[in-house]
């Protein structure tokens, strides 16, 4: 399982008194386990023997840290020394284990699974708690009846044909969506507005992660070149 990370940073050496550490030297970057059979590459990175096979599969492979060509590595044989003698805490039922076996105890570790999916568990309540900033400009809802999940060709289809009579003033929903778009102008005539401006998508032009000043000078320059 890919927790240790957060192992404590309590974790004691058997036979030696030496300092805390930082866990995060324990753990492989590519599965983010305790190493398994640790090789250095040529450019000072870790990783499990199984993992750096698998950043060998490519025929130009790379480092999976700095991406680096990727032709030299040596096992890290003082730090498989390492991980055979020192122990950490199952996060599970706490018990201290050799961070060598780590992997098979966690496996199997019904009070490990228990902690993974509190963890899962917590982090989707809070994900689905996070308003997204980002306008939906895909779907829209109708201005006269509600009506939900319309694309833009949808939308002006069903404004057309059920809503062609109906005289009130109405905010353009995909106007409204648009990072200029006043949320609260109404059209005096939505669907000559509608054949107007909606005839293509403007998800087809616009990038709507540009920023803005940098969009201006793009096209001063363009308009320097021209001349």
């Amino acid at each position: 399982m890919a927790m240790f990370r957060s192992l404590e940073t309590g974790w004691k050496k058997t036979g030696e008194a030496e300092s805390d550490r930082d866990p995060s030297e324990f753990v492989c970057p590519v599965c983010l386990e305790i190493y398994d059979r640790p090789v250095t590459t040529i450019c000072n990175h870790t990783f499990c023997y199984s993992c750096l096979q698998e950043c060998l599969r490519p025929k130009k492979p790379v480092c999976a840290v700095c991406r680096s060509q990727l032709n030299k590595w040596s096992p890290a044989v003082k730090l498989d020394a390492l991980i055979q003698k020192s122990q950490g805490k199952c996060k599970g039922c706490h018990t201290q284990i050799y961070l060598s076996q780590m992997r098979s105890h966690t496996a199997g570790c019904p009070k490990f699974q228990e902690y993974i999916m509190e963890g899962v568990n917590r982090t989707a309540k809070s994900q689905s708690q996070v308003v997204n900033p980002v306008p939906n400009r895909f779907t829209f809802t109708c201005p006269y009846c509600n009506s939900q999940n319309l694309d833009q060709e949808g939308l002006i289809e069903h404004c057309t044909s059920q809503h062609a009579r109906d005289p009130r003033l109405v905010v353009c929903p995909i106007c409204a969506s648009m990072p200029w778009g006043d949320p609260n102008y109404r059209s005096t005539n939505f669907f000559q507005h509608l054949k107007m401006r909606h005839t293509f998508s403007y998800d087809t032009f616009v990038d709507f992660d540009a920023d803005e000043n940098a969009m201006m000078q793009e096209a001063l320059q363009r308009s320097l070149l021209d001349n």
